[in-house]
C-alpha cells in the first residue's frame, strides 16, 4: 500500500471513530424541561413552543370531524392543551431519565375523547396542498411500529429542542425519509407537520 493509500485509511478510520463517539456522546445527554430537570418517563408534560405567537401548548385537532385527531397546537399561549408521557423504545441502564436523539412514543393523556383509537402519535399522510406529512394519533401495525416512534433532538439553544421523526432504534434495517416537525396553519388551526420550517419548544412539567 502506497503512502498516500495510507494517509487516507488512517484519515477515514479516525473521521468515523470520531463520527461514533459524538454520536454516542450526544445520545447520553439528557433532556431537560423549563427548570433544568431531566425528563422522566411515566411524568407528564405540557410541549409549548418556544417562540411567541407561533401558538401554545400542544394539543389535538379534529381536522376533518371524524377520527383519527391530528397533532396541533394551541392558537394562543394559554393553559391548555394536553400533557403528553414520553416512553423510550429501549431503557438505558434503568435510567428513566429521557435522552436526546433516542427513539420514544409520545401519548397524550386526559384526553377525552369519542375516538377509540390510541393517543400515541404516529406518522400519518401527506396534507394534498403542501405536501407536507402530517402527525395523526393512533397505533402504526407495521415494522416495530416505527410510525409511532419519535425523538428529541438539540437545537443551538440550551434547553429548546426540536421533535424528529427518524426511528432508525425501532427499525435499524429500514430507510426512512426522516423529517423534523413544524407548524402547518389551516383555517385558523395550527396543525404539526415534518418537512417544513422546524419548530422549536420546551417541555414544562405537569403542575409547576
Amino acid at each position: 500500500m502506497s503512502m498516500r493509500l495510507l494517509l487516507a485509511s488512517l484519515s477515514i478510520s479516525v473521521w468515523l471513530f470520531m463520527a461514533t463517539l459524538s454520536l454516542a456522546q450526544s445520545n447520553n445527554r439528557y433532556v431537560f424541561d423549563t427548570h433544568g430537570d431531566p425528563l422522566e418517563t411515566g411524568d407528564e408534560y405540557y410541549i409549548r413552543t418556544a417562540i411567541t405567537d407561533n401558538g401554545g401548548r400542544f394539543t389535538l385537532i379534529n381536522r376533518n370531524r371524524s377520527c383519527p385527531l391530528y397533532v396541533g397546537l394551541e392558537n394562543t399561549d394559554t393553559p391548555q392543551g394536553y400533557p403528553m408521557k414520553f416512553t423510550p423504545f429501549a431503557n438505558k441502564d434503568d435510567d428513566d431519565n429521557l435522552r436526546v436523539n433516542t427513539d420514544l412514543k409520545v401519548t397524550l393523556v386526559q384526553v377525552s375523547t369519542t375516538c377509540v383509537q390510541s393517543t400515541e402519535w404516529k406518522l400519518g399522510e401527506n396534507d394534498t396542498r403542501s405536501g407536507r406529512r402530517l402527525i395523526v394519533t393512533g397505533r402504526d401495525n407495521g415494522i416495530q411500529s416505527a410510525g409511532n416512534y419519535f425523538r428529541i433532538v438539540e437545537t443551538e439553544s440550551v434547553g429548546i429542542y426540536n421533535i424528529r421523526w427518524c426511528p432508525t432504534e425501532a427499525c435499524p434495517t429500514c430507510r426512512f425519509i426522516c423529517g423534523t416537525g413544524g407548524i402547518l396553519r389551516e383555517n385558523g388551526r395550527i396543525l404539526f407537520a415534518l418537512d417544513g420550517t422546524t419548530l422549536p419548544v420546551v417541555f414544562q412539567k405537569k403542575d409547576d
